[in-house]
């Protein structure tokens, strides 16, 4: 779990103007919310926020002008569909100790059985719940020789200590698929041209 120190500065402009001046100034708004309190608006430096967030579920330090210090999560990010960069975020103020649920990357390791079997990911993201300066940024699960028809239910995933499910132990997060049986592009043409004979 890391932890990034950002500046934040409060801001009073609101609406789609304002939040283009702050894109513009290389900043992203902000909304932080959470235990009860009234929303704050924020803007935080866009590149050191976009840098943070290739962390999943990373942990936010936020010093709000200079006074005052926070701890949050991000909820929700609004990206451009086109380029990428970030339009807003949803940040959620977490305590030190305090339980949270979140979602986690499921990696797997491991060859399955030859054939040719596929592997699907049901879930591809496993809901947890626990502590919010512990947060684990993915679990790793072994699919070593699994054949198809096999599946991978939430229990059956390690969990770091601390660490709960948020969801039904026996939902399928993974899953074995039989290989299908494909056609070549000139069984096809063959078959097609047969046809037309």
């Amino acid at each position: 779990m890391s932890e990034v120190k950002l500046s934040a500065e409060t801001r009073s402009e609101f609406g789609k103007g304002a939040a283009r001046r702050i894109r513009r100034d290389n900043k992203v708004p902000v909304v932080l919310y959470g235990h009860g309190t009234d929303p704050v608006h924020l803007t935080l430096p866009g590149h050191e926020l976009l840098l943070a967030l290739r962390t999943p579920n990373v942990l936010i330090s936020l010093d709000i002008d200079g006074k005052t210090n926070e701890l949050a999560i991000p909820k929700a990010v609004q990206r451009d569909p086109l380029k990428g960069f970030l339009e807003h975020v949803d940040l959620q103020l977490v305590k030190r100790g305090e339980k949270v649920t979140v979602e986690i990357f499921v990696h797997t390791e491991g060859e399955l059985a030859p054939g040719g079997n596929l592997l699907e990911h049901v879930l591809n993201a496993l809901p947890v719940e626990t502590e919010a300066t512990h947060i684990p940024e993915s679990v790793t699960v072994s699919v070593e020789g699994l054949e198809a028809g096999a599946s991978i239910l939430a229990k059956d995933i390690p969990l770091p200590s601390g660490t709960t499910l948020a969801v039904d132990e026996d939902a399928v997060v993974l899953q074995v698929l039989a290989a299908q049986a494909e056609e070549t592009e000139g069984e096809t043409a063959g078959g097609e041209e047969a046809a037309e004979a």
